[in-house]
């Protein structure tokens, strides 16, 4: 790693504000693409259109279901999630510095739905500034950060200056329902000596995330017109009861706090299970035979995701195992998505005392560590590359929600964070 000198902290700092129009005019754009799952083909074609005027020799990355299939790590892959290629750019030195060292600088493309359109303020995908908010679906989670990745090297391209070590840029997709684009990733080959990914943590380190599991859970009833009711049974009432019986689970594993403690501090209730989709019944006169849900749950970093889902399926066996029709008419449990573990990141790395020391140059504050309740790629790099993955990205809100926005000074101050760590991680040399 080379040092900081007070000369090349203040030329990057002035650099990222030069470009930072440009930044911006730059996120909007990756906003107003759009693109939910399996429809991000066109912003991908765009961003690989930018890695390579930069010099990065992108190449795409098609989604290998087989290679996934053989990963303990991977999401369940099926024909409804993305298909829609990975964007990979490296940057190469003119020769690797002694002490510098690689880095991944990843971000996720892909969007989570907008419905119903009638409660947004503006068009979800506008990119429209109001004050120090931009916002549009994506703004924060995280095409903005996807942006800063960018514009990090950027603002050392414009001084003259470029990185010492190998950069590899990752722009993925499935990161919202599999994890499965930062997985090819992996697979296929590609590793530092560090990861920064700029997801909106409202300018925290990330310490330690949940994994979370995705399944449906189907019911089939007896159908029979309103008028015979009692001699019928409501799939939608009796996955209800099984629902039931998961909000047990839930509380069970809420309680499980060992060796988490620390990770967790106050939070009473970390771990969520949601009851998300719901399609059931043909008939509004008629019993409803059948009766599908789509759940999301979370569990402790440090649980096996093999043994939580063996854990799920045989409380929903032993329910209906008490319940005089589900007892004839099993519940099946069908894994559709996440089937991840969640991560802690060790204290006391290298690259998480240079983000500490960027930070506090950047903000004039000390960098603040914090808890996730969601979904992270990070943990496929700390998990399976072994390495230290620095969750860290800008303040954002209605993620997920609606009127979804970033601070676009906070933004600032995060691209200079990351260009200040890139400095010093990877070291830098004239162009």
């Amino acid at each position: 790693m080379a040092p900081l000198t007070p000369e090349l902290v203040e030329r990057i700092t002035n650099s990222v504000s030069a470009n930072f129009d440009a930044q911006i005019q730059y996120t909007q754009k990756l906003i107003q693409f759009g693109g939910q799952r399996g429809d991000e083909f066109a912003v991908q074609d765009w961003v690989f259109e930018q890695y390579a005027s930069r010099g990065y020799s992108p190449v795409k990355i098609e989604m290998d279901p087989e290679a996934l299939a053989g990963h303990e790590g991977a999401g369940k892959f099926s024909a409804s999630h993305s298909h829609a290629p990975v964007v990979v750019g490296v940057h190469k030195p003119k020769k690797q510095a002694p002490e510098g060292k690689s880095l991944i600088l990843n971000g996720h493309i892909d969007v989570v739905p907008l419905d119903p359109l009638d409660l947004w303020t503006d068009e979800p995908y506008s990119g429209r500034i109001d004050g120090d908010k931009l916002y549009g679906r994506g703004s924060a989670d995280m095409r903005a950060g996807a942006a800063a990745n960018v514009w990090a090297l950027d603002s050392l391209r414009s001084i003259g200056l470029q990185p010492a070590s190998e950069v590899i840029l990752e722009a993925v997709v499935e990161e919202e329902s599999t994890g499965n684009g930062t997985m090819m990733t992996h697979l296929k080959g590609y590793k530092a000596d560090a990861a920064l990914v700029p997801e909106p943590t409202n300018e925290q380190l990330t310490r330690a995330n949940v994994g979370v599991l995705w399944f449906q859970v189907e019911v089939r009833g007896i159908p029979v017109h309103v008028r015979e009711m009692g001699n019928g049974t409501n799939a939608i009432d009796a996955c209800w009861r099984v629902i039931g019986a998961l909000r047990e689970l839930e509380e069970d594993w809420n309680a499980r706090k060992v060796g988490i403690e620390l990770h967790v501090g106050e939070l009473k209730h970390p771990l969520n299970l949601n009851i998300a989709i719901m399609n059931a019944g043909d008939w509004a006169s008629s019993v409803p035979a059948w009766c599908r849900v789509d759940c999301r749950i979370a569990i402790y970093p440090g649980t096996n995701a093999k043994d939580a889902a063996a854990e799920i399926e045989k409380q929903v066996a032993d329910f209906a195992n008490t319940d005089a029709f589900l007892r004839k008419n099993t519940p099946t449990v069908t894994w559709n998505g996440f089937f991840a573990e969640g991560y802690v990141l060790q204290p006391g790395s290298e690259a998480e005392k240079v983000l500490h020391k960027a930070h506090q140059l950047a903000t004039g504050e000390e960098l603040a560590t914090g808890f996730s309740g969601a979904y992270l790629d990070s943990r496929i790099h700390v998990l399976y590359d072994n390495i230290p993955s620095l969750c860290y990205g800008p303040i954002g809100e209605s993620v997920h929600g609606f009127d979804e926005w970033v601070s676009i000074k906070s933004l600032k101050r995060v691209t200079v964070a990351m260009a200040l760590f890139i400095a010093e991680w990877c070291g830098v040399e004239e162009i």
